[in-house]
């Protein structure tokens, strides 16, 4: 399993979030409640060593950062994944590219690509494997309300081996 830098919503955001994986949910979407937490992946690796938390600690001062989730968007190919496209702002872009820089000797055995600078688009996660006639009755419900103005609030190390979280800051 992998590990990966997210940042994390603040309480009001989440519950926006969280709201749209219990619309699909109750639609018989696959959506991600009730386990796992919304968030916005930064640096996905294999291992990601634990001197990577104190290297990222100074990044936590920028916190609150301001964000907007926007459109819906499908990544992958035949049952895609729905997403919300969190609009990169240059705050955004910026933050991302310092952990980059800060913890990318910790990122065994080098990031994924999809998450580095340049390639990386940030988003949130709200279902997964959705195809055929769900998905145009998904995208009506993820797309709703159409812009969220919101906040990350935390940032997070999560060890996908052991399905833990350590929060950094």
């Amino acid at each position: 399993m992998v590990h990966s830098i997210e940042l994390l919503f603040d309480a009001e955001t989440e519950a926006t979030i969280r709201g749209l994986w219990d619309a699909l949910a109750g639609a018989g979407i696959p959506s991600q409640a009730p386990a796992g937490r919304p968030h916005v992946t930064l640096a996905v690796a294999d291992r990601i060593a634990g001197e990577a938390d104190a290297a990222l600690r100074p990044l936590t001062e920028r916190l609150p950062l301001g964000c907007a989730v926007g459109g819906s968007l499908l990544l992958g190919r035949s049952n895609a994944i729905l997403a919300r496209l969190i609009v990169p702002t240059a705050q955004l872009l910026d933050f991302h590219a310092e952990v980059h820089r800060l913890c990318g000797e910790h990122l065994d055995p080098a990031p994924a690509p999809t998450s580095l600078p340049g390639q990386w688009t940030p988003h949130v996660t709200l279902a997964r494997r959705v195809g055929g006639p769900a998905l145009s009755r998904a995208l009506r419900i993820a797309g709703r309300p159409p812009l969220v103005e919101g906040a990350f609030a935390g940032l997070r190390h999560w060890n996908g081996e052991k399905k833990v979280d350590y929060l950094i800051g």
